[in-house]
């Protein structure tokens, strides 16, 4: 985590010293994350609640927060995006035999860096791209639900007095992206992008720090931006 920030601090202070060479843009705007979500069964769960095997699953919810993206023309057509944003607010729920069941919570940072190749289409308003790169995902401030914990204490699981939390692994994956940039002046603009990102996670239940159920989760979410573009 320290490490992918750190990389992130780096690629920031690149992007600003670039602003001088006038090849430098700042998107900021709506992005919303939606997830395309699949995963494994709860295993443990189906056990002890006596539910079919292989009935249950997980999905995650859209959330929407403020983006924020930076470009550096490198050419009239390659131009290099750090996707940024405040953290995304995602509640977990049970999907099959448990649809409707809150399972948790958890916040994310998803920093993308894609390179994109720009279309010379013949006008000076519409500039359609393509991007591809990577993503790292890191999640935290993750919560398990009090109806978790009821059904583990009714089972005879756990008591009233275990611990009982969730953890998400961090993940690395492929982004594929298409959008437009819209010219409305000499320096504003409109950014319009849509992407399709790689993010698998492990999701671990804990009993007093000894992980008791772990399903994985592919998210895989689109994620759409529309913002105002100012360059530099």
């Amino acid at each position: 985590m320290k490490r992918s920030v750190l990389s992130v601090g780096i690629l920031f202070g690149l992007l600003s010293g670039a602003a001088q060479a006038n090849d430098f843009s700042v998107n900021i705007g709506a992005i919303s994350v939606m997830p395309d979500d699949s995963s494994g069964s709860l295993n443990v769960v189906e056990s002890v609640a006596g539910l079919d095997a292989d009935s249950t699953g997980v999905g995650v919810n859209t959330n929407t927060q403020l983006g924020l993206t930076f470009d550096y023309a490198l050419d009239n057509h390659w131009v290099i995006e750090l996707v940024a944003a405040t953290p995304f607010s995602h509640d977990i729920t049970g999907t099959g035999a448990l649809a409707g069941v809150k399972i948790g919570d958890t916040k994310h940072l998803p920093p993308t860096l894609l390179a994109q190749y720009h279309f010379d289409i013949g006008s000076d308003m519409f500039k359609p791209f393509v991007g591809v790169g990577a993503n790292y995902t890191a999640f935290f401030d993750d919560q398990v639900s009090p109806a978790v914990k009821d059904l583990l204490v009714s089972t005879g699981v756990a008591t009233t007095s275990d611990a009982v939390d969730l953890s998400l692994e961090n993940s690395w994956g492929v982004a594929l992206q298409a959008g437009v940039n819209v010219s409305l002046s000499k320096d504003w603009g409109m950014h319009v992008m849509v992407s399709k990102m790689d993010i698998d996670t492990t999701g671990d239940v804990r009993l007093n720090g000894a992980t008791i159920e772990s399903v994985d989760v592919q998210i895989d979410p689109y994620v759409a931006m529309v913002g105002l573009r100012y360059s530099f």
